[in-house]
């Protein structure tokens, strides 16, 4: 029997790319409240869609921690001013090097 009070969502999995050290502080955040990343960021996102803050004055104490620890010094103010470095061919993941070798065009003989 489903509990009236839940509500069934679709969800998809999706490949979103994040500044490290933020993704860091919101896998530790979700992982101290024994909840998935996902729902962590469906949560966030929900409560600022309606203008709400979606942390207490404790959990804003827990992710100021958080952000110490993992060395992340950005803030809000940051958000629309961060831009990508280029990594160097060798600290790309095996993935990121069979995409790459796909795309090259083949060396003629």
């Amino acid at each position: 029997m489903i509990d009236e009070s839940q509500l069934l969502v679709e969800r998809v999995q999706t490949g979103v790319r994040m500044e490290k050290r933020v993704l860091k502080v919101l896998k530790a955040f979700a992982e101290y409240h024994d909840m998935s990343l996902g729902d962590l960021l469906e949560g966030i996102v929900l409560h600022a869609f309606d203008g709400k803050t979606p942390f207490s004055p404790e959990s804003l104490k827990r992710i100021q921690d958080l952000k110490k620890f993992y060395a992340l010094d950005l803030d809000s103010s940051a958000s629309h001013r961060l831009k990508e470095i280029k990594r160097r061919a060798e600290n790309k993941t095996a993935v990121e090097k069979k995409v790459l070798e796909k795309k090259a065009p083949e060396k003629k003989k």
